[in-house]
Order: structure tokens, then sequence, then C-alpha cells
């Protein structure tokens, strides 16, 4: 387990093997499911781990970003690649922000709208997508 000084504990064996023998069944499964989805396909392996190192920053999971950080670099990507597809993670979680604003300024426009006067909210994509589109015709 966890050492005292450590946040999370070492990826071991020891863990791995446990998990297995809780639940053997969705352990095997998720093994056989992420083999699938990692082999290669229709996107090379490398560009696969490359985009699971950004997603793995955005879930902020450690083991993930440990694993696939090493993965991706077993399978050829540069310590630049690895990098930037870290900073195209960083400028979709920016822009997602940035994308909600819409709701606190909507929210501020219309301050004294009771639940059910509300607008209805836009799923974000359809936010992001228009704020996409507006920044097409300004270039």
């Amino acid at each position: 387990m966890a050492e005292p000084h450590e946040l999370y504990p070492r990826a071991t064996r020891e863990l791995a093997e446990r998990r297995t023998q809780l639940a053997p069944g969705p352990a095997d499964a998720f093994r056989a499911f992420s083999q699938s989805v990692f082999a290669d396909g229709a996107l090379p392996v490398k560009a696969k781990q490359l985009i699971a190192v950004a997603v793995a920053h955005v879930t902020q999971c450690p083991y993930c970003i440990r694993a696939h950080t090493r993965a991706a670099e077993r399978h050829g990507a540069t310590p630049e690649e690895i990098m930037e597809a870290i900073w195209v993670a960083a400028e979709m979680r920016a822009g997602a922000a940035y994308a909600h604003s819409a709701l606190a300024l909507d929210s501020l426009a219309h301050p004294h709208e009771t639940k059910a006067e509300q607008t209805p909210v836009k799923p974000a994509s359809t936010v992001a997508l228009s704020l996409a589109e507006k920044e097409e015709g300004t270039q």
C-alpha cells in the first residue's frame, strides 16, 4: 500500500492480482477491452497513446499519466509530441471553461428569472461549436 508520505499506492503486480481475484470477470473484460482499443487500427498505436496521455491529464489520473506516457514513448512518441498532446488537453480543458462562461453571462443577463423561465441550457458541444464558428468568421 501507500507509504505514509505518498498520496497514491504504487501500482504493483500484487494490487493488479488482487483486483482480478476480487472481480475476475470484469477484470478480464476490461483487459480485453483495453487491448482492443489500443490495438493498431485506423489510428496507429502511437496516436492512440498520445490521445490517452492527453485524456489522462484531463481526468487527472496519475496512474494513467505514467502508464500512457511510458506506452507513448515505447511506441515512438517523442518528449515534444507528448508535451504537445498535454498542451492540447490543457487548451481543451480551458476551452470548456471559456465555453461554459455563456451560462454565467446568461444568468447575469436574466437575474430575476425563475428556474421555470430560464432559457434551456444547450450542450457544451453546441456552445463550443457556435464559438468556433464565430471565431472562424472573424479571422
